[in-house]
């Protein structure tokens, strides 16, 4: 008799049922929108806890997944820039808690506005520390995307006018990581053999085969590229070329008139048809563009329910934390004169556990040992 009682998991991630590339990225999109709508530290917590809940749950052992903690010190590292600037050259935000006082450097009247040094406020300090991690809460959304999106699946799925502009991204986005897991591989490989793996002199001494191999794959890259036909465009007739010009300039115009437009408090009223024109036109100007790029995609990647319940799930953040927090903006940007502990909103927290919807609803990557393709071995 099956166990009807039995909890309905996920299956495990196969070539054929992998979840979008496209799908993880506007989940993560529809979190760094929740964050830039709020500075409660509280709820800024909660997102990132949610984003690397997601990602320990979904992520896989590729290059790219071991960029969400790159992420987390560069977050970190976003936080402590912005409070060192607020000390040294002082913050909008006045304050009377006065927490010490630097010797303040005099500048000359040209530089009338400017501040070195002075007053250091427990207000500043919060102020800053609230914009530091609102800013590294954004960089950390991105970076659960590009721990979960495998590049190539993405790459693969942009349309062909954008190909080029993508290949560029992929790269670019997929360095690092790399980079850093070739330095990691070397000094387990230095630790294997006895040898120091701190210090100076260890570092120079696996910084030459790491660059050695990043050398090595771009030639590599560079060649299978080149093998498939990569930068060679087909001929169309000069009418498609220039229609095509005249798209997507007046789609990006119709872009930024529509959301200046909406974002401008006058111009609601024609600011939404003219993005929808724009879109419109960008769009088509995106179709006729890819004319120029003929290219096949082998097993091209599918956007079934469960894509769909994962960008949802992103949306949905963005759009409930806007809209409960409505009712109570101050406890989404609480603030920071007088000083005040920030509300915890059960509304917008609510709201945001919905991201963990793709630890649940995301096909499970296979554990080491497991070949893809195949139902998990039972014990």
């Amino acid at each position: 008799m099956p166990n009807l009682l039995a909890r309905p998991r996920a299956p495990l991630a196969t070539r054929s049922n992998a979840l979008h590339a496209g799908a993880w990225w506007l989940w993560a999109l529809g979190l760094a929108a929740a964050a830039s709508r709020t500075t409660n530290p509280l709820l800024l917590a909660l997102l990132i806890t949610v984003a690397g809940y997601v990602v320990a749950a979904r992520r896989t052992d590729a290059p790219w997944a071991y960029a969400f903690g790159f992420f987390l010190v560069l977050g970190a590292l976003v936080i402590a820039m912005r409070v060192f600037f607020a000390v040294v050259l002082g913050s909008p935000i006045g304050g009377t808690t006065v927490v010490f006082t630097l010797p303040e450097v005099p500048l000359p009247t040209w530089a009338r506005g400017v501040r070195i040094g002075g007053r250091v406020t427990a207000e500043s300090l919060v102020f800053a520390f609230e914009d530091g991690l609102k800013l590294a809460t954004l960089l950390i959304c991105l970076g659960a995307a590009n721990a979960l999106a495998n590049p190539a699946r993405l790459l693969k799925s942009l349309p062909g006018a954008l190909y080029e502009m993508g290949v560029a991204v992929v790269v670019a986005m997929t360095f690092a990581p790399r980079l850093v897991a070739d330095l990691l591989r070397m000094r387990a490989a230095r630790r294997l053999r006895g040898r120091a793996d701190r210090g100076a002199r260890a570092v120079i001494g696996v910084a030459r085969p790491v660059l050695e191999g990043a050398l090595e794959r771009s030639v590599a890259l560079a060649a299978a590229m080149d093998a498939r036909g990569y930068g060679r465009t087909a001929d169309v007739p000069p009418a498609v070329r220039r229609t095509t010009t005249a798209l997507t300039l007046s789609g990006l115009l119709g872009v930024c008139a529509g959301s200046y437009g909406l974002l401008a408090a006058e111009g609601a009223g024609y600011g939404l048809p003219l993005l929808l024109a724009g879109l419109l036109a960008a769009l088509g100007g995106l179709w006729l563009g890819g004319r120029r790029s003929p290219r096949t995609r082998y097993r091209p990647d599918r956007w079934g329910a469960r894509a769909w319940l994962v960008a949802g799930s992103g949306a949905a953040v963005t759009v409930l934390v806007a809209w409960t927090g409505g009712a109570d903006p101050a406890a989404l940007n609480p603030p920071a004169v007088p000083l005040t502990a920030p509300a915890f909103p059960p509304g917008p927290a609510a709201a945001i556990l919905l991201g963990l919807l793709p630890a649940f609803v995301a096909p499970r990557p296979p554990r080491p040992g497991v070949i893809s393709g195949t139902e998990e071995a039972r014990p």
